[in-house]
């Protein structure tokens, strides 16, 4: 990173492997909120995809996993559990490509309004929204989501619990 200051919630990769932080967030009716997301330029190219996103300075993945929930969906009040999935991934993204080393922490919350107060400039022109999923509606979705197995690894967790260990998902390289 350069000696220049940066601002909180600033972006500031600069390439390498990012080291990432997301939330598989279950509200009581067991829907995981997935967020909905495109390029900057072209709204057409678009996905779904757990809150999260880099860890900021010496803070570790469990606050980045609460601060970037916090920021883009305005719900604060969870606990976070184990470490569910592990995942590298690799994906062009507004110019660059993002390289990234991704932990995927589960949490449960009884809210379910979402107001995303703390986007950086570059999720402002691309996150579009938020969506709650039932495990069966993500079965059938015909979008594209992030991880790609996602709706399987959901039904898993809801049907046998959290994995003893975190789950080493494929690398997905796109």
């Amino acid at each position: 990173m350069s000696a220049e200051a940066v601002q909180p919630g600033q972006d500031t990769y600069r390439g390498g492997l990012r080291r990432v932080a997301r939330v598989v967030l279950l509200d009581p009716r067991d829907r995981i909120l997935l967020l909905h997301g495109h390029e900057p330029d072209d709204p057409a190219d678009d996905w779904w995809f757990t809150p999260g996103g880099g860890v900021e300075g010496d803070e570790s993945r469990e606050q980045a996993a609460l601060r970037e929930l916090a920021e883009e969906t305005g719900i604060t009040e969870v606990e976070l559990g184990p470490v569910l999935w592990r995942r590298r991934c690799s994906f062009p993204f507004a110019g660059r490509r993002w390289d990234q080393d991704e932990w995927y922490y589960l949490a449960r919350t009884d809210r379910t309004t979402v107001a995303a107060a703390g986007l950086t400039e570059l999720e402002r022109r691309s996150v579009a929204g938020a969506r709650w999923w039932t495990c069966p509606e993500l079965s059938r979705a015909h979008e594209t989501v992030y991880p790609t197995r996602l709706a399987g690894l959901l039904r898993t967790l809801l049907d046998e619990g959290p994995p003893a260990r975190p789950v080493i998902l494929d690398p997905e390289i796109v």
